[in-house]
């Protein structure tokens, strides 16, 4: 399910590394407005939250995402540098494939233990997965927005 919403052949269409292929500088740092999140911001975001997942499922200390700040992390719209943007796609990947790698870690009586009040760790993981999907569609808005 998480590599299925990330970067593997699925029903549902394009997956989130999917909606980056061919992107141009240009398409990722544009903004559709005042005050919006470009394609590249997303992309850190869900790096971020990939990050803050795997950390909650295998119990590590915060403070250990490679860049300052959480959440959203401000990217230019002006003057884009492309190696700040390969190695912000990098981290993505990198992080989806740590999250990956500990879920494949979890037993099934991990995925069932309670995190957070009533949720489990289970429910984090399927959420990390629909937190894919729902930006990949988000790109791809923005992409035909631009007309890309």
């Amino acid at each position: 399910m998480v590599d299925e919403g990330f970067d593997k052949s699925s029903w549902h269409g394009t997956t989130l590394l999917g909606s980056l292929r061919g992107l141009s500088l240009t398409t990722a740092s544009w903004r559709p407005a005042p005050n919006r999140h470009n394609i590249w911001e997303i992309v850190v975001h869900a790096a971020y939250w990939k990050y803050a997942v795997r950390r909650r499922v295998t119990d590590d200390k915060r403070g250990s995402f490679p860049l300052k700040g959480s959440n959203w992390f401000a990217r230019p719209d002006q003057s884009p540098d492309r190696r700040q943007w390969r190695d912000d796609v990098g981290l993505l990947v990198g992080e989806h494939r740590a999250l990956r790698d500990a879920v494949a870690r979890l037993s099934l009586r991990d995925l069932a233990k309670p995190i957070g009040g009533r949720r489990t760790i289970a429910h984090l993981v399927r959420g990390i997965a629909a937190h894919d999907l729902y930006h990949a569609g988000q790109i791809q808005l923005i992409k035909k927005l631009i007309g890309a």
